[in-house]
């Protein structure tokens, strides 16, 4: 399993049915409390983790740097019997080979690269799918924060693994769907920020996928883009 795979589907089908818990609390005539809140998040999460292993679909992902595009690759995905996402490369660009010292700098800058997007990759993983457990401690830490928004709602997790990061999620009260989960964090220091955004889609069934998922490392100029689509249950 690479690095990114827990970018994909299974990372966030773990929040992906919060916002039906957060729809149903809001029709209750007391508003909800942060515990009931936190509670149902709780409950989405444990609930969820499953929600999308009927599926394969096609991943694919665009690295650019300094808003250029360097690299893109189609991949089907699947989970296998050992509940982990499968993945196998549909297309990928040609490796292209420059000869001398400016290509020994090309590879040199690209092995950097490389190891620059595991690590924050690596990273995210701390942080998705979310532990029920972390945000518990968060809220007895005093640590949650519930923001209103019309007919939507956030829920700000701070400290969730390191100091001054924020784990957000993005509520439709209304439509009873999760719009959007979002990870502010740092690597080696508060400086070298980290952040990954991730919109939703909703599938025929109801179940919610991460449509496009964007990571961005401001002090490398790097972004990698990975959109999911073709979703067809396979089970």
């Amino acid at each position: 399993m690479t690095k990114s795979k827990q970018l994909t589907a299974v990372a966030f089908a773990a929040v992906a049915t919060l916002a039906l818990a957060v729809a149903g609390a809001a029709a209750a005539q007391a508003p909800p409390t942060l515990q009931e809140r936190v509670a149902a998040l709780k409950e989405s999460l444990a609930k969820s983790q499953a929600l999308l292993r009927q599926y394969e679909w096609v991943e694919t992902r665009v690295l650019s740097l300094k808003g250029e595009e360097k690299n893109r690759t189609e991949s089907r995905c699947y989970y296998g019997a050992d509940g982990k996402v499968q993945k196998i490369v549909i297309s990928a660009p040609p490796e292209k080979k420059v000869g001398g010292l400016k290509g020994k700098i090309i590879e040199k800058k690209k092995a950097e690269l490389t190891e620059y997007m595991q690590n924050a990759m690596e990273l995210i993983k701390s942080y998705v799918p979310p532990d029920p457990e972390r945000i518990e401690a968060a809220k007895n830490a005093g640590k949650v924060a519930l923001t209103p928004a019309g007919s939507s709602l956030r829920i700000d997790v701070r400290d969730y693994e390191k100091p001054g990061d924020i784990l957000t999620f993005e509520l439709d009260t209304v439509r009873n769907t999760l719009l959007g989960l979002k990870v502010a964090t740092w690597l080696e220091n508060a400086k070298d920020k980290v952040t990954m955004t991730t919109a939703f889609g909703t599938l025929d069934d109801g179940a919610t996928y991460p449509a496009e998922i964007t990571l961005l490392a401001p002090s490398q100029s790097l972004e990698v883009r990975t959109t999911n689509s073709g979703y067809r249950k396979v089970q």
